[in-house]
């Protein structure tokens, strides 16, 4: 039975009431709609929804920021896209009974893609690397900390002195979770439920930080359910009366991650990046290595897309802060891990706030251009990098500039892309520049 007849047949039995028809964006949010589910079927399946061009060129206070050659919302007057659904990502909601979600995909009303939408970047690299007989599989590994007071509270104390729902630190603790088990519990079940494939579940270094890691799949697939993933964490601990966040730095303790587990099969299922290379690597596996390192500075933005994620990126916030490569080494900003079928490149610069599908997309594009081009691959490294190391971009607005410049990018993403990214780095980071923060008035007040 297809997704399709499955659905037909839960509306018809009164299971089905509702479909959320779900558009991933440049902030890596879900935004979309609500349709009653016979409507759904009669009309959206084959026709997609309408919805305003502006969602793909918003920041989180739905500002237009990210213009480019392909969308300008204020330019053409606000018009419509088409939301055309893809009953391959459908999925039931268990804290929304009666309702599923799909996710959709951006066309132009003369039924071309959209190419700055998210899930038609990381496709067209997918895409790409099918030109090599090559299959990119990828696990997402996503932290959060979570905050007893519930995010009308959290709003209202102006997101400031917070409590976490543990005392200390918890990492792989087994103990001092009690305060965020109902939740912990409720998003281990109902994500289950929805279709997604639990591996683990702990306790993460900082107070109240939490991680949930779920089954690798092909690279679509899995940015799919690390978006889900996401919005779901968000609704169910609303429903608990509590608050929890993604953003890669909230406070002075360890910042929220989302570490990319990228492996390549053939087209025939069999995995490639195990050879007899001195760390049990493939000669493709070296290439893909090189072409992370070698664009890793120009691709920075796609990983750290914020002004708060390089408030993460520092010296002793256990992430990444240079280009390099390690065996095994959890200091490197990539780490090679695993052995024969399992070997694969685990991704360490992005974090909490990545867009799962333009992280992904930079990844796959930078191993392409190391299976193309062939740089040379820099020794690994053991322990911390050395002072000699490239330091990856210290701001927002020095990630903007590399990407802005890169060639590689330009080429492999389409300048529409590159202009969206830049430009809403660009508004997000004149924002940030024109804020008074609370350092400042700590600072400033009385004693200067």
């Amino acid at each position: 039975m297809t997704a399709l007849q499955r659905l037909r047949a839960d509306v018809d039995a009164g299971r089905v009431e509702e479909v959320v028809l779900a558009l991933p964006d440049l902030a890596g949010r879900l935004q979309g709609t609500r349709l009653s589910a016979r409507h759904f079927l009669d009309s959206t399946v084959t026709d997609g929804f309408g919805a305003c061009t502006y969602l793909l060129t918003t920041d989180v206070d739905m500002a237009v920021t990210a213009r480019s050659g392909e969308l300008d919302p204020e330019g053409t007057g606000f018009g419509d896209m088409v939301l055309a659904p893809d009953l391959a990502t459908l999925r039931p909601l268990p804290w929304d009974p009666g309702t599923v979600l799909v996710l959709a995909d951006a066309r132009h009303p003369d039924g071309g893609p959209v190419q700055v939408a998210p899930r038609q970047v990381l496709r067209a690299q997918v895409e790409a690397l099918a030109g090599h007989g090559l299959v990119p599989y990828a696990g997402v590994e996503l932290e959060f900390r979570v905050f007893t007071e519930s995010y009308a509270q959290a709003h209202a104390a102006g997101w400031a002195r917070l409590t976490p729902a543990t005392r200390t630190g918890v990492d792989y603790a087994l103990v001092g979770l009690e305060r965020m088990d109902a939740l912990t519990r409720r998003l281990r079940r109902e994500t289950a439920a929805a279709g997604l494939v639990l591996e683990s579940a702990r306790g993460e270094c900082a107070p109240g930080q939490y991680e949930i890691v779920f089954r690798y799949d092909r690279a679509l697939a899995a940015a799919d359910a690390a978006a889900f993933y996401r919005t779901a964490a968000r609704q169910v601990a609303a429903q608990e009366g509590m608050a929890l966040t993604f953003m890669p730095k909230y406070d002075d303790a360890e910042g929220n991650s989302c570490h990319l587990h990228v492996s390549l099969r053939g087209a025939d299922g069999t995995p490639v990046l195990a050879g007899d290379g001195a760390h049990g690597e493939s000669a493709l596996l070296r290439r893909v290595l090189a072409g992370q390192l070698a664009c890793l500075r120009e691709l920075t933005l796609l990983f750290a897309p914020t002004v708060n994620a390089y408030k993460r990126l520092r010296p002793g916030a256990f992430a990444p802060t240079s280009v390099a490569w390690g065996p095994d080494n959890r200091l490197a900003a990539l780490r090679l891990v695993g052995s024969g079928a399992s070997l694969r490149l685990e991704h360490r610069v992005p974090g909490g706030d990545a867009d799962p599908y333009l992280a992904l997309a930079g990844v796959l594009l930078a191993a392409r251009h190391g299976i193309e081009e062939d740089p040379p691959l820099p020794a690994p490294v053991r322990g911390a990098p050395g002072p000699g190391a490239a330091a990856l971009p210290a701001s927002l607005g020095e990630a903007a500039d590399a990407l802005d410049g890169s060639a590689v990018a330009r080429k492999g993403l389409g300048d529409a892309v590159v202009d969206a990214l830049v430009a809403a780095a660009r508004a997000e980071e004149a924002g940030y520049a024109g804020t008074v923060s609370e350092w400042e008035r700590a600072r400033g007040f009385e004693r200067r």
